[in-house]
């Protein structure tokens, strides 16, 4: 069926799909903390944007984390504005599934996320994240400000060197400056939580980090 294709190949202008003008409806409110799931967020705190595969798991990874905030799902890096997930699944819109961050840097650091990021799935599979096959299950840290860029950068140099000496290959985290992040549809946000027998391939028995945590 045409929207279960699964491309590897990124569209281009002019082959993206069109999307739409408004954004999709979503959730208010974070399912487990009741927090404001679009802001305004509280003085102080900032965001962070990662991509590692399936984003129901990845969710629940981070916001199970001292000093999240808040976070949500989304979509990334593509073309079409203000898509929907039927449309992500095509590979025609050239997004990535992500998560959106609130973090307060005085309890956690962007430099402990960014390990949870690493340490959290394979960054070495291209589009594709365990079975999950696909352009939308890329991996991707998405930054803000020069000291994110620094930092995400810095902190791949350091894992590729450590997948090197495990027998892995190359990285291929992209690493590139926040776009527009598309809030996912209500029934995405906080879905192993809505969920809590739901299977995702990156939710702590799935796929992880070839070298582990901690290696």
């Amino acid at each position: 069926m045409f929207f279960m294709r699964k491309a590897d190949d990124l569209p281009t202008a002019a082959t993206a799909l069109p999307g739409r003008p408004d954004p999709i409806p979503t959730a208010e409110l974070h399912h487990v903390s009741g927090r404001p799931l679009q802001g305004p967020f509280p003085e102080g705190i900032e965001t962070a944007v990662f991509a590692m595969g399936c984003f129901w798991g990845v969710e629940r990874r981070f916001w199970t984390l001292d000093g999240v905030w808040v976070t949500a799902v989304g979509y990334v890096a593509g073309l079409t504005p203000n898509p929907t997930y039927r449309e992500i699944c095509t590979g025609r819109t050239g997004h990535t599934e992500a998560v959106l961050v609130a973090f307060d840097p005085s309890v956690i650091s962007y430099d402990r996320l960014l390990q949870t990021f690493w340490e959290g799935h394979d960054p070495t599979q291209g589009m594709r994240q365990g079975n999950d096959v696909g352009s939308q299950y890329r991996s991707g840290i998405y930054y803000s400000g020069d000291s994110q860029k620094i930092a995400a950068e810095t902190s791949r140099d350091a894992y590729q060197q450590r997948l090197k000496a495990a027998g892995y290959g190359r990285i291929t985290t992209e690493i590139q400056p926040t776009g527009p992040f598309f809030f996912a549809e209500d029934y995405h946000q906080q879905y192993l939580s809505k969920n809590p027998g739901g299977y995702c391939g990156v939710d702590g028995t799935g796929v992880t980090c070839p070298i582990g945590v901690g290696a």
